[in-house]
């Protein structure tokens, strides 16, 4: 179930962030109070998922699924550059995310 929890606390992270980007600053009451809602809402949920998972591997895998993830949604929904060599790195990313989870218990 832990892997679970920090599959959602990834998405969770990945919606933060664009959330983050539509509020605009903060100067958006809704878009800012959903940031807030989903940045604690990951948060939580990433320390549910540590109690049986190795700090290190939490964490690592929390921050690769919302960096990872975040720069996706940039280049489908924002238009962010699709360059081979940053989507070389995204991909190195994830690699190292299903790395961790291969070898890691529970």
């Amino acid at each position: 179930m832990a892997w679970v929890w920090l599959g959602i606390a990834g998405l969770l992270e990945i919606a933060f962030a664009f959330a983050m980007k539509s509020s605009e600053g903060f100067t958006r009451l809704v878009p800012a109070l959903f940031t807030v809602a989903a940045g604690l809402s990951s948060v939580v949920l990433l320390a549910f998922s540590m109690r049986t998972l190795p700090m290190g591997t939490g964490y690592a895998v929390w921050t690769g699924i919302g960096a990872a993830g975040t720069a996706i949604v940039g280049i489908v929904v924002l238009g962010d550059s699709a360059a081979p060599m940053r989507l070389l790195c995204i991909g190195l990313i994830l690699a190292g995310v299903v790395g961790l989870k291969l070898v890691s218990a529970p």
